[in-house]
């Protein structure tokens, strides 16, 4: 894709032969060359096990903003909405993997919903407008959000190919999304992804 440029750069990290899997690293970069931040990159790998939800999630409503801006939860999770503003809020989704509307609470008052299919669920506030998150409910264990440098690390890839995606709001591409078929060594892959306009 013309849309979609990665460049691998050898990694310098060495492995027992035994190992099983690898550490796979993305660097992230938007169209202005600088690290895009909250980017969620996944890994689809062939006969990997969809992940089981373990422990709490939450997306909160802080300083009005969603907290964090972008949350990973795996297919089934259960994520509490807990209010920790002074404001009400009215917290609600529109989007095709989960459609929900949870009316008007308060401080310290918490809601849940359970998400049970995978997707990109973008979240709203009736009161508040400028408010805006994202769930991204996936259906792989490999998954992860940029952070401030556009990185993201994921541990214990097994080697071989993957289907390596990128997502982001301002990715000008069907659904967000940018994806290109990579291949995994036994020492790992370390990938530049370059996003143009």
């Amino acid at each position: 894709m013309r849309n979609f440029l990665i460049s691998i750069m050898s990694t310098t990290m060495i492995i027992p032969a035994a190992a099983a899997a690898a550490p796979v690293s993305v660097t992230v970069n938007g169209p202005d060359g600088r690290p895009l931040v909250d980017a969620v990159v996944t890994l689809d790998v062939p006969g990997t096990p969809p992940p089981v939800p373990r422990g709490s999630y939450a997306m909160a409503q802080r300083n009005v903003a969603f907290a964090p801006h972008v949350l990973i939860v795996p297919v089934g999770a259960t994520v509490s909405f807990p209010n920790q503003d002074r404001v009400r809020h009215h917290v609600y989704s529109f989007s095709s993997a989960k459609k929900f509307d949870l009316k008007l609470y308060g401080r310290d008052e918490t809601k849940s919903v359970s998400f049970a299919k995978p997707g990109i669920v973008a979240l709203g506030c009736n009161i508040h407008d400028m408010m805006s998150g994202f769930v991204f409910v996936t259906a792989t264990p490999f998954a992860a959000v940029s952070d401030r440098e556009g990185r993201v690390t994921i541990d214990g890839v097994p080697p071989g190919q993957v289907t390596l995606s990128i997502w982001h709001p301002s990715i000008r591409a069907s659904g967000n999304s940018l994806s290109q078929a990579k291949s995994v060594a036994a020492t790992g892959l370390s990938t530049v992804v370059s996003i143009s306009r």
